[in-house]
């Protein structure tokens, strides 16, 4: 089977961040994306273009058009933003991100009407019904498929350094899960979702997607939710393992990773390098470093596994891509990545602020809410490394 790729410009840029709407009496997760975005409906369309909805009432996602900067899709996720809010404002409700809403239960959610996700909680049942997640993925156009593919198999050495910057999701259903993403676990249990398999070229790709097709596994390719994937719709490499963060600046420096990372791969390929292709066994054993210890992970780094701290790795990225960020015009936002390893994570910012007010979660709810409002971080520092145990904490 032949899977057409429509090669986009070098190093273009789409962003999609998947925003939750929060009641802001109860800072429970409310229903309202079907009203507010019938209401924001332009003349004559049937869908908004940059405001779609998701498996349920509960989310929004808002999404770029073709950028070529990061800067242009931040202004462009704001203005779409900006068109929510006195919808959102009139329903009583909120807007934010993070990898998981820190009480609401699952069950008590409304699903999405539509066959697209009446036929995913058929097929999937439980596994769908529990997806209350939010995430942040983004498209980096790339002009031949056999560059996709590459591209894929080297970036899932980023893994770990995207996971634990942008890891915002410590809680489910009001009890610490002592990991920094549980969002990245509870995605796993679909049965096409996680790491992706290293393949070696187009070919081997499309091989993939007619057997799934053949056996009925999937209806369609974009039914394999890989963290990292080819995207042959819209000719672009994926990134999909980010957690949902409530921040633009936060979205600003995992964007500014992620169109560095490929525009440098490209380039070296274009000088006839052969990119490097990590170890299963080593991409999944950062990943798992990432999920349990965010920011305090130590990866396993460099064909003499030596374990580097996350941190360490972090700004010693930075540094690797600034000139690269610097061509592409977002040399500040990969520059903010500093400030994150200073101060914390998102998932960390939250145990801060439960920590502080005697561990009750609504006031993590306010500072999530707080925070997409001013698009600045809490101020807090985080606890110490164990103070955020597993347990009740409402």
């Amino acid at each position: 089977m032949q899977i057409p790729f429509n090669s986009s410009r070098r190093s273009s840029l789409g962003i999609e961040w998947e925003l939750m709407l929060v009641d802001r009496e109860t800072r429970e997760l409310s229903s309202g994306a079907t009203q507010i975005l019938q209401a924001l409906l332009p003349a004559g369309e049937q869908e908004h273009p940059k405001a779609k909805p998701e498996l349920f009432q509960s989310i929004v996602e808002v999404i770029t058009g073709v950028c070529q900067t990061v800067p242009e899709a931040l202004a462009d996720l704001g203005g779409t933003v900006d068109q929510l809010r006195p919808e959102v404002d009139r329903r009583g409700l909120a807007m934010t991100c993070s990898g998981t809403h820190p009480t609401t239960d699952w069950q008590t959610q409304q699903i999405s009407a539509g066959p697209r996700y009446a036929k995913l909680v058929d097929d999937m049942q439980w596994l769908a019904r529990r997806l209350q997640i939010f995430g942040v993925h983004v498209h980096v156009g790339v002009r031949h498929p056999d560059k996709a593919v590459a591209f894929v198999n080297a970036l899932t050495a980023y893994v770990p350094h995207i996971l634990a910057l942008s890891a915002s999701s410590p809680y489910w259903k009001g009890r610490d899960t002592g990991l920094a993403s549980a969002r990245s676990k509870v995605f796993e249990g679909l049965p096409t979702a996680g790491l992706p398999f290293m393949l070696d070229d187009w070919a081997e790709f499309e091989l993939y997607m007619e057997t799934l097709l053949k056996t009925k596994t999937i209806a369609s390719i974009k039914e394999v939710w890989w963290d990292i994937r080819p995207h042959p719709d819209f000719g672009t490499v994926e990134l999909r393992i980010a957690d949902g963060m409530p921040t633009l600046r936060e979205v600003g420096m995992v964007a500014a990773i992620a169109q560095c990372l490929v525009e440098m791969f490209d380039r070296e390929v274009d000088k006839g390098y052969t990119l490097p292709r990590p170890k299963g066994w080593v991409v999944r054993e950062n990943k798992w470093r990432a999920v349990r210890h965010g920011m305090d992970a130590s990866i396993i780094s460099g064909e003499s596994h030596e374990l580097v701290p996350v941190r360490d790795a972090l700004r010693e990225l930075v540094q690797d891509l600034g000139p690269t960020a610097e061509r592409l015009g977002c040399l500040e936002q990969l520059q903010g990545v500093e400030s994150i390893v200073e101060a914390g994570a998102s998932y960390e910012r939250q145990r801060a602020v439960a920590a502080a007010s005697g561990g009750d979660l609504t006031a993590v709810v306010d500072s999530l809410v707080e925070e997409f409002e001013k698009d600045a971080p809490t101020v807090l520092r985080p606890p110490a490394e164990g103070l955020g145990a597993p347990g009740a904490v409402r």
